[in-house]
């Protein structure tokens, strides 16, 4: 058995460069071994947990939806905006909602404190986002390696003959 308490676990941030977008996490599989670029399950864990947390005034990121990756979400604190194709809901502590592959998302903090939760994700290798209000696309390289790119529509077989 593998065991790690939260405050050993080192809290990663990140924000935007005009602070839009941030949050604070602690990768709890990783810190228990998970090692997200191997191919072989025991190494990788066959889902991921993270605890999050985004101040006051802040989304989490930009609205988008996985191709593959199905995420499940359990508030412990503060109040959250969850934007969905159906509009925005409120949630609070003991809420807990589940978004499918190819289903557009977006958490934003819409209280006076942080808003945190716990993410249970798949993480499946060769995931890619779509974010609907930008056309744009992320991509995987090998690794780690985030490729943002913003495409034109165009016809399926241009530049193929």
């Amino acid at each position: 058995m593998r065991k790690m308490n939260l405050k050993d676990i080192e809290e990663r941030q990140r924000q935007s460069p005009k602070g839009k977008f941030g949050r604070r996490s602690k990768d709890i599989s990783v810190a228990l071994g998970r090692d997200p670029e191997s191919f072989d399950l025991a190494k990788r864990h066959p889902f991921d947990l993270a605890l999050v947390s985004i101040p006051k005034g802040k989304s989490l990121c930009p609205y988008h939806s996985h191709s593959s990756e199905s995420e499940l979400y359990l508030v412990v604190s503060g109040k959250g905006s969850i934007r969905d194709k159906t509009g925005s809901t409120i949630v609070t502590a003991g809420d807990a909602f589940f978004f499918q592959p190819g289903e557009a998302h977006q958490l934003t903090n819409a209280g006076d404190e942080d808003f945190a939760y716990y993410v249970i994700a798949d993480n499946p290798r060769g995931d890619s986002c779509s974010y609907p209000d930008s056309a744009k696309f992320a991509v995987w390289k090998e690794g780690m390696n985030e490729v943002i790119v913003k495409g034109k529509e165009t016809d399926y077989f241009d530049g193929e003959e």
